[in-house]
């Protein structure tokens, strides 16, 4: 996973060749960058501590994944799962 810093935008237009990150907490950033997600290392809003978007890897700091607007959740597929009983 990639780590960026970079201050969430408001709704706006982003410039060609940007997309827009979606954290869990609803903010968003335009960012230029292709990759699936990114992680916000800075986590410097209020909620940020209890925020249940966190991670805290062993041997790490803590991040907030960012994924591409609009792009389904990366568990999605196993919605659809159906098991034997």
């Amino acid at each position: 996973m990639s780590s960026r810093r970079a201050a969430p935008t408001k709704q706006t237009a982003a410039p060609a060749g940007t997309r827009t990150y979606l954290a869990g907490c609803g903010r968003t950033w335009a960012l230029a960058s292709a990759e699936p997600d990114l992680a916000y290392t800075e986590l410097n809003f209020p909620e940020c501590p209890l925020c249940p978007h966190r991670v805290e890897p062993d041997g790490g700091p803590a991040f907030c994944t960012l994924r591409p607007r609009g792009a389904a959740h990366p568990f999605a597929a196993l919605a659809g799962l159906k098991f034997p009983e």
